[in-house]
């Protein structure tokens, strides 16, 4: 008996992947370790910066299979901060992000590519503005393991450039981008 239990188990462990698979993992906006930046030039002079407050989102992630990994993030556009109540209604406003109308943006993965030692393109289709187009987010591998609450975490850094144009948002001046800077903390489901 205690044999054909070893055979048994043997034969599973020889059937099962080695290693660790894809994980589901949550991004943690409750819990504030997380955060979509943006930058963009004023008239050429200096930058305004700011963020949004509200977003959610998923990833999955394979450390021994970065490809396999997606990404799905949804940010609420009425939700924008640069630390100006008069310039984020202006920038909620129909000259540029028409919130009223355009309430969410959404970044869905299309394709990982692994770059090594923790670094990676995340190709995806950005929705802004009612447009769809692709973009890269620039990743970088943070960390990832066991908080101090039993929680498995992972963490990335990622930034990209939008070209304003591309969205249908009007451009003023110089400003013919935002350069966004995303640090993404998420907890395994």
């Amino acid at each position: 008996m205690k044999k054909n239990l070893l055979a048994v188990g043997l034969a599973l462990g020889i059937s099962l992947p080695f290693g660790a698979n894809a994980a589901d993992y949550k991004i943690d906006t409750k819990g504030a370790h997380a955060s979509v930046n943006f930058k963009v030039s004023h008239l050429g002079f200096s930058y305004t910066v700011g963020r949004f407050d509200k977003f959610q989102g998923d990833f999955t992630y394979d450390p021994k299979n970065i490809e396999a990994s997606t990404v799905s993030v949804t940010v609420d556009t009425r939700s924008v901060d640069s630390n100006h109540a008069e310039r984020d209604k202006h920038i909620r406003s129909d000259d540029f992000l028409d919130a009223k109308k355009y309430p969410e943006t959404k970044f869905v993965s299309t394709k990982v590519i692994d770059k090594g030692n923790g670094l990676f393109d995340i190709q995806g289709n950005l929705t802004l503005h009612g447009q769809t187009k692709p973009i890269t987010i620039v990743a970088d591998f943070i960390g990832a393991g066991k908080d101090p609450w039993g929680n498995e975490r992972a963490g990335f850094s990622g930034l990209t450039r939008i070209e304003l144009a591309d969205f249908g948002i009007q451009v003023m001046g110089d400003t013919s981008y935002v350069d966004m800077e995303l640090y993404v903390e998420g907890i395994k489901q």
